[in-house]
């Protein structure tokens, strides 16, 4: 889908200005409301936007220890070990990759112990071979799309997106 530099400025908006209200991203823009949310429909029905709620913290919730634990699953199994995944609570993200294993989890847990609880009990899951982990020590980029967003409207502004 294209982006261009009027999605690109909402975007911007809404990444800075998540608590504003629409009526005031179209004051901000200087376009109509029914612009605005005419855009902010396609934006979502295109899978731009994929969400509005609040971004938790899980850290803030009792679980700051982060791990990234790979699963070597038996051929034949990723869908079932997948779903199975979606069971355990401290699994935040679970991807299918290429490389070093099948499946790259993003698990929280209380402490090292917890984290080794989490880890013995994915072992556990039919079809999981083997798993390594990595803990993370300190975020040093954290999770952002404005640079992205910038980067496409720029190229779509010059043409070359």
């Amino acid at each position: 889908m294209a982006v261009d530099a009027l999605d690109t400025r909402i975007l911007r908006l809404l990444i800075e200005q998540p608590h504003t209200s629409v009526r005031e991203y179209a004051r901000i823009l200087s376009i109509a409301r029914g612009t605005l949310q005419a855009r902010l429909d396609r934006l979502e029905r295109d899978g731009v936007i994929t969400g509005s709620g609040p971004v938790l913290s899980p850290a803030a919730l009792g679980h700051p220890v982060l791990a990234f634990v790979h699963l070597e699953v038996t051929q034949g199994h990723l869908d079932d070990v997948g779903e199975a995944l979606s069971a355990v609570p401290e699994i935040v993200e679970a991807f299918s990759t290429t490389g070093g294993g099948d499946l790259l989890t993003r698990v929280v847990a209380r402490d090292n112990g917890h984290l080794e609880d989490v880890i013995q009990q994915l072992i556990q899951l039919p079809g999981v071979v083997r798993t390594s982990t990595e803990v993370a020590l300190r975020e040093r980029v954290a999770h952002r799309l404005l640079p992205l967003v910038e980067s496409v409207g720029r190229a779509a502004a010059s043409g070359t997106g």
